[in-house]
């Protein structure tokens, strides 16, 4: 008895290490692994981005002209199936990048599109695609359709990646623009494509408070959310925090670490008033160069209203297929694409280092060492490229 009593203590004393000369310090808590750094460690992960990608398409003739590519997924030979959620079309590229097809086009019968704002491969030439548009899902397999799933009943099911066959993960939050909380609670949820059972499993701080006077922080501190592995991953972007959920929404990891966030200034708000105008005119068609100055004048003094006040520690994560958590640096820019660098944390909380990013570049999805993503060229045209990353791990 003494024996096991000791092995017992043994097992619930601290693994104290160091990673690149931070402490850090492992232990089990109530049966939720804690890995705590005493810093952020200084550190380069053994993978990098290559100069030059595997293969490029939207730049030659024949390439199929992208408008606004948002989701898209990687086969295992290269392959990738992609979404234009402006030409309202899925597009599956060749191994190779050389050549392209129109697998789905607009309309609303079977095999249609109209918003596809998720993509899951499944296997090769297999995928599943999620129009919040049509409300429904689509098992695409070598390039027909194997099922579709109604999911109107299941509103506001945004899909975020999948869990066990047959199960989506998620979220399935209503925004609520005024609410007096220190934090607008979200939820984390799981869709069953058999009975058609959506389920919240938990809770998580979606969305912070904007200051007194300021109906919309540009800057705000949100909380989201990713499927990795097969587990909800939940960060908030004003704390060096990561949480692993299992499915049924019970925590298993937390990994913490020491940051402290940098204030906007007003250096970091050159050059966007540009994109802003930009993205107010395809917004608003019909509006008029006197409306577009005054909606672009008040998203800049927005913007201007919270100088100096911390921004993001990152933004919004993504998982790769080895389980590995990506977390982007903020940028207050109005494009998504141009995060400069990446904080890559192991599935069991290792911190593997930072990773440099293409220029103007925008990750889509990983698997294995593939990464596929969108680059804007010189003339800001969307480009579908998938790189290969170099080196170990």
């Amino acid at each position: 008895m003494l024996l096991v009593l000791a092995a017992v203590i043994a097992a619930c004393q601290p693994d104290i290490r160091e990673t690149a000369g931070i402490p850090v310090q492992i232990e089990d808590s109530a049966g939720v692994r804690i890995v705590e750094y005493a810093g952020m460690p200084d550190t380069e992960a053994p993978f990098r981005f290559p100069p030059e990608p595997r293969y490029r398409h939207g730049t030659n003739q024949g390439d199929y002209a992208f408008q606004g590519v948002q989701p898209g997924s990687l086969f295992p030979d290269g392959s990738a199936v992609v979404s234009d959620v402006l030409n309202k079309e899925l597009i599956v590229l060749s191994p190779d990048g050389a050549s392209h097809e129109v697998l789905a086009g607009e309309g609303e019968g079977p095999g249609d599109v109209s918003y596809v704002g998720a993509t899951f491969a499944l296997e090769q030439d297999r995928f599943l695609a999620v129009d919040f548009q049509l409300n429904r899902l689509t098992v695409f397999d070598g390039g027909s359709v194997e099922r579709t799933v109604d999911i109107r009943h299941a509103d506001p099911l945004n899909v975020l990646g999948i869990g066990v066959p047959g199960q989506l993960l998620g979220t399935a939050n209503l925004l609520t623009p005024d609410f007096e909380e220190e934090w607008l609670p979200g939820h984390m949820a799981r869709f069953d494509m058999a009975t058609g059972t959506l389920d919240t499993v938990a809770s998580y701080d979606l969305l912070a408070r904007a200051p007194p006077g300021i109906r919309w922080n540009p800057i705000g501190a949100a909380g989201w959310v990713a499927v990795v592995g097969g587990q909800f991953v939940y960060a908030r972007t004003d704390r060096p925090q990561v949480d692993w959920h299992r499915p049924d929404g019970s925590v298993t990891q937390i990994v913490r670490w020491q940051a402290e966030a940098a204030p906007l200034t007003e250096e970091l708000l050159e050059g966007i008033e540009a994109g802003l105008r930009a993205r107010n005119q395809i917004a608003n068609p019909g509006a008029s160069d006197a409306d577009i100055d005054r909606m672009t004048s008040d998203n800049m003094a927005t913007r201007r209203a919270v100088l100096g006040d911390p921004m993001p520690l990152f933004s919004t994560p993504i998982g790769d297929s080895e389980g590995r958590v990506w977390l982007p640096s903020y940028q207050p820019a109005v494009r998504a694409e141009g995060a400069p660098q990446y904080t890559v944390i192991s599935g069991d909380g290792e911190w593997l280092g930072t990773v440099e990013a293409p220029p103007r570049f925008r990750i889509l999805d990983m698997a294995g060492r593939l990464v596929l993503g969108v680059q804007l060229d010189e003339m800001d045209v969307e480009n579908v490229v998938v790189y290969e990353l170099a080196g170990s791990g």
